[in-house]
């Protein structure tokens, strides 16, 4: 392995280890969405269109989401007051204990943990100020790399009594950086574009459930599957129970169909992971769920977005010559799905 080389892999270490300790996983992920969007929407269109289809994009979801937290704001605390008695009640009948014992207790305890992480409110106004300035700053780069990704730098021209271009370590670096770039972006291009058409896929027939089902609060439970869809095992556990409990609400009857359902969507869900992202991108359940509780822990919600690239672009790394055999070890080592979990 070259100098250059080296020096690119200890670079991409050293930037998601400060993406880490800086908390700059918003404005990072934010990029990476961003330049997603950006290409998949340019197709055969010049760049120009494809920002300004960008921009309306970015201002129609920013009103989507106002409005989706307006109506998630009245309904979420509707859910909870006529969901929690019912599987309290659910519970108490089989013997389940709780962590908690009513919607106040769950309040508290919501309002505790928030509380131990956020130091006061003026705390709270300066993170949401500082997340709401990181996504900004992360559209501006990213529009920037579209409209001109020229990278790295050129070696000078010829000249006279020159036999072969200059080469130095410093070009040769950056170009091995570029290089290291282009496969971080091209695992997160896979993994999400993947991930977005599974979550997709499971939001549609989800929805045509619900409103079959005439579930209360279907239009709130519909957007949260598919944000919680962008998570992988954990986002379905979570979006899986709340419609489960939501069911539980109507009648016991309908939440055995609501967990029939889900089950066989689980089990659907295998076979687009397996056709639709692939056997190249498919890691063991054990370590896909280790990178994201560490991703959380470290970053957060951007952290458990970034786990199963970062497992990519690993897996993509180590697959080039003498890492081949740790990558076979790792990633292609066979464990038992969790069929169980829904």
């Amino acid at each position: 392995m070259s100098t250059p080389t080296k020096i690119s892999y200890a670079f991409i270490v050293l930037l998601l280890l400060l993406v880490c300790a800086l908390h700059l996983a918003t404005p990072f992920v934010t990029v990476l969405f961003s330049y997603f969007a950006l290409n998949t929407l340019r197709l055969r269109r010049s760049k120009p269109i494809a920002v300004v289809l960008f921009l309306m994009l970015v201002t129609a979801l920013g009103f989507g989401s106002y409005y989706f937290a307006k109506l998630a704001y009245v309904a979420i605390p509707k859910i909870a007051t006529t969901t929690i008695p019912v599987v309290i009640e659910f519970a108490e009948q089989r013997g389940i204990d709780l962590p908690f014992t009513d919607y106040s207790s769950l309040k508290e305890k919501a309002v505790s943990a928030i509380t131990t992480r956020v130091a006061g409110i003026g705390q709270y106004a300066k993170t949401v100020t500082f997340e709401i300035a990181a996504f900004l700053i992360g559209l501006v780069v990213a529009v920037s790399l579209f409209l001109d990704s020229r990278f790295p730098p050129r070696p000078r021209p010829l000249r006279p009594g020159d036999r072969t271009p200059q080469a130095n370590l410093y070009v040769a670096t950056w170009t091995e950086i570029a290089k290291r770039f282009r496969t971080f972006y091209a695992s997160f291009s896979k993994v999400m574009g993947a991930q977005i058409v599974i979550s997709l896929i499971n939001t549609a027939l989800t929805s045509m459930f619900l409103l079959w089902a005439g579930l209360p609060f279907a239009s709130v439970i519909i957007v949260l599957t598919f944000l919680c869809g962008l998570l992988p095992i954990i986002g379905n556990l979570l979006s899986n129970t709340l419609i489960v409990g939501v069911a539980l609400t109507v009648s016991p009857r309908l939440a055995l169909a609501a967990l029939v359902f889900l089950v066989l969507l689980h089990k659907l869900e295998y076979f687009l992971n397996s056709k639709i992202i692939g056997d190249r991108i498919k890691n063991p359940m054990w370590l896909t769920l280790l990178g994201l509780i560490l991703g959380e822990r470290l970053m957060g919600i951007p952290g458990m977005i970034l786990a199963p690239v970062v497992l990519h672009y690993i897996k993509v790394e180590a697959s080039r010559g003498k890492f081949a055999s740790f990558r076979k070890a790792v990633f292609e080592s066979p464990a038992p799905p969790l069929d169980k979990a829904v």
